[in-house]
């Protein structure tokens, strides 16, 4: 009788080793495919696939970093269309999930994004692909022309994500441009400076708040007061009706404060009419539209990666706005503040054109001490991540509250960019920080600070860093220089439980200022007790009131400056009407 055993044993095999690659983690594959329906060539960009785990907004809505974080993988593609997929497997970095395979069971809702790249030719001569700005402040979220997909219900189970299809059907619209009133204008000029650097043409933008009385008199040439910050869709905290009395009261849960967006109309409301007052100074007020392909504004300083935006704003933009508005036009006249991103901006521009501008009010700043970068000491720590003795290590808080409370590490922030988009193209914080600092790597992205899976700092960009953009470090190295220049310009402003221990940088420049005897900095820094992020100044309104006054709580001392620092034979009368 011929034995059949060896052919059974063989079956038994084959059909044990497929049941075991389907029930084998590392085998998840899920596809990506483009609807036959959206009319598209071929495209660049990264991909990215989001589970949530409720549906009360889109997956893609609900990607953050805090603890509300829901599951994000990322890869690059290239060429894709309608007739390919791409795929997701267990070897795809995601976040807080490190792969596919490690989501807990449950029910998800998932979509699918392509934020699109396009392809710039350098002046440098490199080639790089990145997602350019359009209209939207770089927020990938709703950036006109990328394609989303329409939400899925999928289970997750004890064995894991079984393989499903996803299908792009979607294509996020143009984003309308804001019209101008009588009160806003609207500025759009190409800057010959940036249009060099990117190989293709590049525009900066204004939103220009026009005084009282602008048309009535023609005699008038005005101050200009720059309020940096993050893309402004359109002039902010300008309204010239009471609040929508139809309004619905909503809750911030960041100030734990219900109807917050009937506060804002009514604080919007308030500056018009204070604007109005016959007692209040007449300038010029701008807001800057200056987004890069890696993040939603610049920060208004030359750099390797980015190209000469410090330059384009003072020296194209600024000049341009002054002209068409009569500005006046000179240094003695403009002044700079801003919270946050625009905080750092103010003072880094202030100290980078220290002729150009006669004082600058930051707030909350980015880091100003490199010493203290968040924090981390990017000059003598060797780990972003963590702190290590011989007998412990401790990983680095990112983000808390003004009792302490820790919601984000460091490495969370960094790995959550890193999902979003290689090559600091996230659009996140430390990447713009890195695409701002960072000379040029090889392939013209900017250099890594530090690895961003592990942490490994490295020191010799950090030393890049500090001799270029680490204001602290600038200021006492070049202040025989910079100091009768900045004498009574710089004030400085933040609560000491800001949310990212940007405090701690405040600290050491105030130590340096202080110190400072040749000339005396003759300026202001102040603190906020508890307070938290934005805090800017104000000790007699809690910081939901004070961050939606800017326009008007630095008028007091930017006119005491202009009376005591302009030029004798300047215009100090035009613009004074009632």
């Amino acid at each position: 009788m011929k034995s059949y055993q060896p052919f059974f044993v063989l079956v038994f095999v084959f059909l044990w080793s497929c049941n075991s690659k389907l029930n084998d983690k590392s085998s998840i594959e899920v596809s990506v495919s483009i609807s036959k329906a959206i009319d598209t060539e071929a495209l660049d960009g990264r991909l990215l696939l989001i589970f949530s785990d409720n549906n009360d907004t889109e997956p893609r809505f609900q990607v953050t970093g805090d603890l509300k974080a829901q599951p994000v993988f990322g890869i690059n593609v290239e060429n894709f269309s309608s007739e390919n997929e791409m795929y997701f497997n267990d070897e795809v970095f995601g976040f807080p999930y490190e792969n596919l395979s490690k989501i807990k069971p449950g029910e998800y809702y998932v979509q699918a994004l392509l934020h699109t790249y396009e392809t710039f030719n350098l002046s440098t001569g490199h080639q790089v692909k990145l997602p350019m700005d359009n209209g939207e402040g770089q927020r990938w979220r709703i950036s006109p022309g990328n394609l989303y997909s329409t939400p899925i219900k999928v289970t997750v189970t004890d064995k894991g994500v079984e393989n499903f299809n996803v299908v792009l059907d979607k294509v996020i619209p143009e984003i309308e441009a804001p019209k101008d009133t009588e009160w806003i204008k609207h500025i759009n000029m190409k800057s010959d400076l940036l249009s060099d650097f990117w190989g293709r043409d590049v525009y900066l933008g204004a939103h220009v708040l026009l005084p009282k009385g602008f048309n009535e008199h023609p005699e008038a040439k005005y101050p200009l007061m720059v309020f940096q910050g993050h893309f402004p869709s359109d002039f902010g905290g300008f309204r010239t009706t009471p609040p929508d009395p139809n309004l619905k009261p909503d809750y911030s849960a960041r100030f734990n404060v219900n109807g917050y967006n009937i506060t804002q109309q009514q604080e919007a409301y308030n500056f018009y009419k204070r604007w109005n007052e016959p007692d209040f100074p007449r300038f010029l007020i701008i807001q800057i539209q200056h987004p890069t392909p890696y993040y939603d504004d610049s920060y208004a300083v030359n750099s390797a990666s980015q190209g000469p935006y410090g330059d384009a704003i003072t020296y194209e933009l600024i000049p341009h706005i002054e002209k068409l508005f009569r500005g006046q036009g000179e240094g003695w006249s403009r002044f700079l503040y801003g919270g946050s991103t625009g905080g750092w901006e103010a003072l880094a521009v202030q100290v980078k054109y220290p002729d150009e501008y006669n004082g600058c009010f930051a707030a909350c700043p980015d880091p100003i001490d490199f010493r203290a970068y968040t924090l981390i000491d990017i000059y003598n720590d060797e780990n972003a991540y963590y702190k290590k003795s011989n007998h412990k290590t401790i990983e680095i808080p990112g983000h808390r509250d003004y009792l302490g409370h820790i919601s984000s590490t460091v490495r969370e922030s960094n790995h959550l960019e890193l999902v979003l988009g290689d090559k600091s193209r996230s659009g996140g914080q430390y990447d713009i920080w890195e695409a701002t600092y960072s000379p040029q790597n090889k392939e013209g992205y900017p250099q890594r600070l530090w690895d961003k899976r592990t942490g490994e700092i490295d020191h010799e960009v950090a030393e890049y860093w500090r001799e270029n953009y680490d204001l602290r470090h600038i200021m006492e190295r070049d202040w025989d220089k910079l100091g009768p220049k900045l004498k009574g310009k710089i004030h400085i402003y933040c609560g000491d439980m800001d949310n990212y221990y940007l405090n701690n940088a405040v600290y050491m420049m105030e130590d340096f200022l202080e110190s400072t005897t040749d000339p005396y900095y003759d300026g202001e820094v102040d603190y906020g007790d508890r307070a938290e992020h934005c805090w800017n100044g104000d000790h007699d309104n809690p910081n939901h009131i004070s961050r939606l006054r800017y326009n008007s709580m630095y008028v007091p001392k930017i006119m005491k400056r202009i009376m005591e620092s302009a030029p004798a034979g300047t215009d100090l009368t035009s613009w004074r009407y009632k």
